[in-house]
C-alpha cells in the first residue's frame, strides 16, 4: 500500500510545485489562499497546507489548458461544482463539518438526514411520514432497485406534495421516500419506530441494529460520485425528489458503482472454501481476472467507511473469513477494502438476504441524493456542460480550413 501523503509541505516543496518565488508564496499566505502554521523544531520555519497548494496548482493548469482541465475534472479530478454537504479530507469523510464515523456511532438516521438536508441535526423536524398508498409492488423476486424504482414512480403520482420544491417540503418528501424504500426492502414487515430497526427486525438481526444503522449512515453521501451527480443533474431540470431518487438508483445499480457488490459476492462464493487465499488471488491475477472490492482512489490509507464497518462485525466464522480475505488481498494487491466490500461483509456476516448489500447502500445513499437535490433546487440553474466535438467537420468548415 502506498504511504499516505503528508497534509503539509515545507516552503521548498511549495515553491518547486507552483514554480513561484518565496515572495509569491508569502503573498499567497497573506491573502489567505494558502494556510500555514509553525513547523516543529522551534526554528521559526513554517509549513503549508498541501490541499491549498494543490488547489492553486489545479487552477493554474486550468487557465493554461481549460479543455484538458475540464476533461480531467470528470474523472476523479478537479471540483466541478460547489457543495456544502460532504468534505473528503485527511482520510476522513465529513457531513456538513461532522465526522461521518462519529455520526455513525452516535446519531440516528433521522438526525443524519436532518443534518444533510437542513444543516441541523434535529431529527424532530420530520413529522410522522405520510403514507403514500401504492396499490401493488413488484414481486419480491424482482431485484430491490427495480422494485424501488417502480414503487417510487407510482408513489410520485399519488403524493400531492411531490412537486413542492421548497427546501423544507423536499425534506419532508425525502423522509417519506426513505420510509417507502424501507417498505420495499421489507415487504409485509411491521414498521418499527426507526428505519434501521425496521430493517433489522425484518432481517432477524435486531441485536445488530447498530451495525445496520452504521452501514446506512456511512453510505449516505460521498461527494460528487456518479449517482450524486446524476441526482443533481435531474434535480437541476426541476424533476421532483421521487424522480431524483429513481435516477440515483439507476446510476447506483451500474456495474461500476454500487453494482460492484454483486461481483464481490460472486468472488466470495468462489473463494469461501479456499484454504490458500493468497494463492487463489494470485492465480486470478495470472488469468487476468479482476479482484474487486479493494483500493479506493481517494484513500491512500484505506477507505475509512470500510475500516469502521469491518471493526463492527460480530464474531463468527464469516467474520474470520472476511479478515483473512482482506489480509490476503493486502498482501497480494497492497490495497485495503472499499465500502462495497464492507457492505458485502456486513450482509454476509449477518446472514442477510441476497442483494442486501446493495439494498443498504441504496437506502443510505438516498439520503445524500435528496440532500443534493435540495442544494440544487436552491440554485435554480440547470446543469448543462458543453461537449468538445471530435467528429467529422462539415464541408463548409473544412473548406474554411477549420479542423477542430
Amino acid at each position: 500500500m502506498k504511504p499516505a501523503k503528508s497534509a503539509w509541505l515545507d516552503a521548498e516543496q511549495v515553491v518547486e510545485l507552483l514554480g513561484v518565488s518565496r515572495a509569491t508564496l508569502y503573498a499567497y499566505v497573506s491573502r489567505g489562499r494558502i494556510r500555514s502554521e509553525a513547523a516543529s523544531g522551534g526554528d521559526r520555519r513554517r509549513r503549508y497546507a498541501r490541499d491549498d497548494v494543490e488547489r492553486l496548482l489545479a487552477r493554474t493548469r486550468e487557465r493554461r489548458n481549460p479543455e484538458k482541465a475540464a476533461e480531467q475534472a470528470l474523472h476523479w479530478g478537479l471540483p466541478i461544482m460547489e457543495s456544502a454537504i460532504t468534505l473528503i479530507a485527511d482520510e476522513r469523510i465529513y457531513y456538513r463539518g461532522h465526522d461521518s464515523a462519529l455520526l455513525a456511532r452516535s446519531s440516528s438516521i433521522a438526525e443524519v438526514a436532518a443534518l444533510i438536508w437542513t444543516g441541523s441535526a434535529d431529527g424532530g423536524v420530520f413529522a410522522a411520514p405520510t403514507r403514500v398508498t401504492v396499490a401493488k409492488q413488484a414481486p419480491a423476486a424482482v431485484p430491490f432497485v427495480a422494485r424501488a424504482q417502480s414503487t417510487l414512480a407510482l408513489a410520485a403520482a399519488r403524493d400531492p406534495l411531490a412537486y413542492d420544491l421548497r427546501a423544507r417540503a423536499v425534506a419532508q418528501t425525502g423522509w417519506r421516500i426513505l420510509h417507502l424504500l424501507t417498505r420495499v426492502a421489507t415487504p409485509g414487515a411491521t414498521e418499527r419506530s426507526t428505519i434501521d430497526e425496521t430493517l433489522a427486525a425484518s432481517w432477524g438481526v435486531t441485536r445488530s441494529v447498530d451495525l445496520v444503522r452504521a452501514a446506512l449512515i456511512l453510505s449516505a453521501d460521498h461527494e460528487l460520485n456518479v449517482s450524486a451527480f446524476t441526482a443533481r443533474c435531474v434535480a437541476s431540470a426541476g424533476a421532483a425528489p421521487y424522480g431524483v431518487v429513481i435516477a440515483g438508483l439507476t446510476a447506483l445499480a451500474g456495474t461500476k458503482h454500487g453494482g460492484t457488490t454483486a461481483r464481490i459476492e460472486t468472488l466470495w462464493d468462489s473463494l469461501r472454501r479456499t484454504r490458500d487465499l493468497r494463492g487463489a488471488l494470485t492465480e486470478r491475477l495470472r488469468r487476468g481476472e479482476p479482484i474487486e472490492g479493494f483500493g479506493h482512489p481517494l484513500y491512500a490509507a484505506g477507505d475509512p467507511r470500510a475500516r469502521m464497518l469491518l471493526e463492527m462485525l460480530p464474531k463468527s466464522k464469516t467474520t474470520t473469513f472476511v479478515r483473512e480475505l482482506a489480509g490476503a488481498a493486502q498482501d497480494v494487491l497492497g490495497e485495503a477494502p472499499t465500502v462495497d466490500f464492507a457492505l458485502v461483509a456486513v450482509a454476509r456476516s449477518l446472514g442477510l438476504p441476497d442483494g442486501a448489500a446493495l439494498t443498504l447502500f441504496a437506502i443510505g445513499r438516498a439520503i445524500g441524493w435528496i440532500g443534493h437535490a435540495i442544494e440544487q433546487y436552491g440554485r435554480d440553474s440547470i446543469i448543462r456542460p458543453r461537449a468538445k466535438y471530435v467528429g467529422e467537420m462539415p464541408a463548409e468548415r473544412r473548406a474554411a480550413g477549420v479542423t477542430s
